[in-house]
């Protein structure tokens, strides 16, 4: 398999595992969105919690010009780390929320 369907397939199953988790509320629902053209993948959730309306994006990542670029982490775990550990190497991960000037001080890629 060559690296960018690899990485694809990384993200897609760390999100999937994510997604799988069930939610505390049975009136919310966890959405896997996989734009493969485009190279967007997001969990979001969606739904009531009693009478106010959840809608939010949990987790997004992109893969631009063969690195993987976490765009948001609104979870507590170390994305990064994670797909490290799936076999992506740190110089192909952006954590792309963090300020370029931020990124030199990490072990991840700048961009």
């Amino acid at each position: 398999m060559d690296k960018l369907n690899l990485y694809r397939k990384y993200v897609e199953d760390l999100l999937t595992k994510y997604a799988s988790y069930s939610s505390s509320e049975p009136d919310v629902e966890a959405q896997l969105v996989f734009d493969r053209e485009r190279d967007h993948y997001q969990l979001t959730y969606i739904g009531w919690e009693k009478h106010r309306r959840i809608y939010g994006v949990a987790i997004h990542i992109d893969i631009k010009d063969s690195k993987v670029w976490l765009q948001h982490n609104g979870t507590e775990v170390e994305l990064g780390e994670e797909l490290a550990q799936m076999g992506i190497p740190k110089q192909d991960i952006v954590i792309g929320f963090h300020s370029p000037s931020k990124r030199r001080f990490t072990e991840y890629a700048v961009g």
